[in-house]
Order: C-alpha cells, then structure tokens, then sequence
C-alpha cells in the first residue's frame, strides 16, 4: 500500500508546541535507514499511548502494524502513516476522527511543521525548516560516512560472484556478476558488515580436461576444423596463445605460486597445471581492470584433496538422509522442499556437481560467515534447493534461506541497432575485456549494475560511449563535475564561500514556487540517501544506488536551473552552494559503492 496516494480534501493541522528536535537522544545503532523517519514511528507510538492513556483506545490493543514511508506523490507531504485506519477497527471508530484524535495526541515537536488528514485517515506530515538544515548539516558533518550505517556490526559476510572456470576469458556475462558481486560487497560494507570477497575456481572435473586437450592438441600444431579436432574442445584464438606460451616456457605467477611451461607437448598434466595457471592469471588482470578485488581464491579441487566430499557424503549418510537405489546414492532431498530425491555418487563412483557444493558452503558456515551470498547466472536456478537440501540434511544448525542467492539474467550487446554476438578473442562470445576497452570501466560497471539482477539487460555500446544526458554514469558524473566548477568560478571571480554560514541560512522552502520545489526535491533526494544505501544491503539490490544517483543527479539540475549560485549577496551564495556541495557529497558516496569514479572536471 502506498500511504501518500489517494489523497484529497487534507486539513493542515499545525503542531504549535516547540520541544525536542527528532532524534535527540537517540542511539545511531537505534536508526539505521533514517533518523527522523525513526523518530517519527517513535512519536506515532507515543501519540497512540497517549491515546490508550485517554481511554480513546482501549488499554490493553496491542501496537498496531502501521507503516511510516514517503508519499510517492511529493505534494503530499515528507512522511505518511495509515496508522490512525489501523486502529479504527479495533477502536469502532471512523479512521479520520481516529486520525484527529492521534493529531491532538502526538507530542509536539519542532522537526514537524504541520499534520494533515487525507483521504479515508491518512496522516501526512511535513518537516519544518529547522529539520531540513539539520539534515542538510548532517551531510556535511559526516562526509563519506553519510548514508553508512552500522546495522551489521559485529557480524561476517561472504559473497561469492563471479567464481568462472579457468577455462577461458571472461565474458560479459561474467561482467554482469562482477558488477554485481562486487557492489553487493561494497553496500554490505556501507551497512557495517565485515565482508569476505570470494571466488570459487571450479579447477576439476571434464572441463578442465577439454581445456588441457585443446591446448595439447594446439601445441601440436592442430587448430579448429582440422581432422582429430574435437567438438568438445575449445575454439577460441586464446587458447593458441597458452599453447604457445607453455612451449616457450614462460613463467606465471598466481597465487603466489609460478608455473612454468614445460615445452612437451606430450606432458598432458604440465599442461593441464600451466593452462589453468595461465587463464586464472588472465581472468584476475580482467578483474583487476574492472576494479574487482577478492579476499579469498577457493579451489575446488581442494575439496578433494583434503577429502572435504567424502566428509560430507559421510555426515550425510550417518544423519540418515540418504539411500542407495540402483547402484547410486541418493540424498532425500523432497524431505526438505526439492521436488525430487537427488543422485549424490554414481553408480560409476563419480560425484554429481552439486555435492561438491554443499562441501563448499559447508566450509563457509565452518567459517563463520552468518550470511552468505551467492551471486550466480539464471542457468544455475536448477542446482540451488539440492544444495540447501544437503546443507539442512547436516544438521549443524545452519538456518533455512541460508545461504542467499542473487541470479542475474543474460545481457545481449548492441552496437548500431544490431546484436554483436562475437568478440575478438574469444572466438565465440564477447569478452569484458573487449567492452571495457571499447566503452572504459566506469561506463561498463554502470551499465551492468543498473538494472535489477533477475531482468535481462541490454548493453547499448553506441550509449554508454556518449557524452549525452541520455546517458547515465555521464548525466550523473556531469553533475559530480559540474559542482566542483562552480568552486573553480568562485574563485576566478574572487567571490568568498563560509559553509558554516551557508548551513545556518534559511532554505528555500516557502510557497509553492518551481524553485521552492527544485530545493525540497533535492533535500528530500538527500535525506532519502541513508534509506536507499540500507535498503540495497538488506535485500542486496545495488541497482537501487544507481537509480537514486539518477534521480538526484535529476532534482540539482532542476534546482541549478532555478537559482543562480555565483550572486553578490554572501548569504544567499553561501546557502545555495552549501546545498550544491552537500549534492556533490552523495553523488561521489554513490559512484563509490558502485564502483564508478566522481570526476572533478569533464
């Protein structure tokens, strides 16, 4: 429900009484999406206390479940509440007198100017001046710790992205999960969480074995469509450059290991450990291009070599959760939401991929990771109930949901109008290398956070490399830009800046005024910045940064199209760039989290 629609006929109630400012005395770890929308919650319930006090309530009606949220429609006010319709069922009375009765109730308080009853009992309330300069003050008092919270203090995240088999060059695809991983890890950071970046290699198994025949058969001299080429193999030209580098001998240096090419052709496991090497060296270089960085590099192969699989299948059959039927080992996993029992080992005695999966989160709970999230392709949806299937049937107190998954969908790349469906190197699909070099960094990153995962997006080439206000990172960079040329203007015209005195001026507020309004769009942008960062970390959807940075990046330049901001009167230049620069603030705190660098000129 939308608290601020439907909305007519209000009665502006004004709060007379002047007390204590929203949030006084209040703990930070006690509001950390928003203070005065605490706060706020915080007075309702003492007005609806008051109300039981009164005998206008009965004593003993438990708090009820209202909501307090910003009208989507902003004529309607700053906050909204249904809480007065909440109570007037269990009060048998008419919500818009309950609505009066809560008005007359609520503790005055001078961070609210006016209350007003719309609709069926709506209550819209509109902040006063003063409470606007303190959250414009706050921006500045805290700087790049504005919007951060510490909501997940004390607690350890992990988040799992990427994770590509060492196989060959990163694809778009992959660019899209790293985008995405990693600004996951930055807004968990923003919400106070310890985070642990992690890659998990998928080094064993038969693609690494296709990856070593084709180089072997490379450094053979064989190449695609020749006769013993496999279809199963590799086709891409990169694979001809690994072979060529293990027949030179060249060293590489991952892990703080060095593998070093032994120039047989006929070693297929030298092979087999240089090509690997080669193409997880390759693959960090992309990341590192892509400004994507990891605490820990997981081998899959270690599950079995420290005999991690046979532990778990072992925990599994000793708790009673499988059976044997037909030669295999099955896990029961319909006792816990799959639709269908699993196979676990083969009748052949090999493994199914996704047991070495519960080996591998089981090492993360091991860890100490009271979140895990997995950020992984639309393709994997299939594997994810057998994987917390097993991780339940261990019953080592690991909680349902866990661990949380984030799938992204495909994007498709266009250039012209038209799909572009191969990339230089890769031989079959469009590497990230090849986008980053063609659009840079900041455009990529952009483009590939800034829809919700689970849609499918489309990656416009010609549009991410214009300089255009249709374009986002630039329209939001321009603006970054734009802010801090407009402290270069001040002083090549001599003209003085104060911020204290700027902070302690009267805003823009009164009347109805296009400029009123550009100045309390753009506050109220501001204000919403700790909301929106707490929100993306709590249900790990970064695109919500991006859209906000739009959004804000939108209301300065509806305010810098209606007020001057080099003028001769000192406090009206200082007040209006004390707003202009508390703009610049967020928008860089913004880029930060996504990654995405603030320019000082453009």
């Amino acid at each position: 429900m939308d608290a601020g629609s439907g909305r007519h006929d209000p009665e502006r109630v004004p709060c007379a009484a002047r007390r204590t400012p929203l949030g006084y005395n209040a703990r930070p770890s006690q509001h950390p999406k928003n203070p005065v929308k605490f706060q706020l919650r915080a007075l309702i319930e003492q007005g609806i206390a008051n109300l039981r006090s009164q005998g206008t309530l009965p004593a003993d009606l438990a708090a009820p479940d209202f909501v307090v949220e910003r009208p989507k429609d902003r004529s309607h006010g700053d906050f909204a509440t249904n809480a007065a319709m909440t109570l007037a069922k269990p009060a048998r009375s008419n919500p818009r007198a309950i609505a009066q009765a809560l008005i007359d109730a609520l503790p005055a308080n001078d961070d609210i100017a006016s209350v007003e009853i719309a609709g069926p009992g709506f209550l819209n309330f509109r902040l006063s001046a003063a409470a606007w300069q303190r959250q414009l003050r706050s921006v500045h008092d805290q700087g790049a710790a504005y919007g951060r919270n510490a909501s997940g203090a004390g607690r350890t995240a992990g988040v799992e992205y990427v994770s590509a088999n060492p196989t060959g060059p990163l694809h778009v695809g992959h660019g899209r999960a790293a985008a995405i991983g990693d600004c996951i890890a930055r807004v968990l950071d923003a919400n106070g969480w310890n985070v642990k970046r992690e890659f998990y290699y998928n080094d064993a198994g038969v693609q690494i074995e296709n990856l070593a025949k084709s180089t072997q058969a490379r450094a053979k001299g064989l190449k695609p469509g020749d006769d013993g080429w496999s279809d199963d193999w590799y086709r891409g030209d990169y694979i001809a450059d690994v072979a060529q580098a293990y027949l030179d001998g060249v060293s590489v240096e991952v892990d703080a290991q060095t593998v070093t090419g032994a120039g047989d052709a006929d070693d297929f496991d030298a092979i087999r450990r240089f090509a690997v090497a080669y193409l997880r060296r390759e693959q960090n270089l992309d990341l590192a291009a892509f400004g994507v960085s990891f605490d820990t590099y997981f081998l899959e192969s270690s599950l079995y070599r420290d005999a991690k699989v046979e532990e778990t299948v072992r925990e599994l059959i000793a708790h009673g959760h499988t059976y044997e039927e037909g030669g295999a080992l099955w896990l029961r996993t319909t006792a816990f939401g799959d639709d269908k029992d699993r196979v676990m080992r083969k009748s052949d005695g090999t493994y199914t991929y996704f047991v070495p999966d519960v080996a591998y989160h089981l090492s993360k709970w091991q860890r100490g990771y009271q979140r895990a999230i997995t950020e992984l392709g639309a393709d994997h949806h299939g594997s994810l109930m057998r994987v917390k299937a097993g991780l339940q049937a261990l019953d080592v107190g690991i909680p349902q949901g866990w661990p949380e998954y984030v799938l992204h969908q495909m994007v498709t790349v266009m250039r012209g109008g038209e799909e572009v469906k191969l990339g230089k190197r890769a031989g079959g699909y469009i590497t990230l290398r090849d986008l980053i070099e063609e659009t840079g960094r900041d455009a990529v990153r952009w483009f590939l956070i800034a829809r919700k995962p689970d849609s499918q997006l489309v990656f416009d080439i010609d549009l991410a490399r214009s300089q255009s206000l249709d374009n986002p990172v630039y329209y939001v960079q321009l603006s970054h830009a734009r802010i801090g040329g407009l402290l270069r203007q001040l002083e090549e015209r001599g003209l003085s800046f104060d911020l204290q005195s700027g902070l302690s001026q009267p805003l823009d507020l009164d009347g109805e005024t296009s400029a009123s309004r550009a100045t309390r769009d753009l506050l109220t942008d501001l204000a919403r910045w700790p909301e929106i960062v707490s929100a993306a970390g709590n249900d790990l959807e970064p695109h919500l940064i991006a859209i906000h940075l739009v959004e804000l990046a939108q209301a300065f330049q509806s305010y810098y199209n209606d007020h001057q901001f080099l003028v001769d009167d000192a406090d009206t230049r200082n007040a209006r760039l004390a707003l202009a620069l508390a703009t610049r603030q967020v928008l860089k705190n913004g880029l930060s989290l996504l990654g995405v660098h603030a320019p000082e000129k453009m």
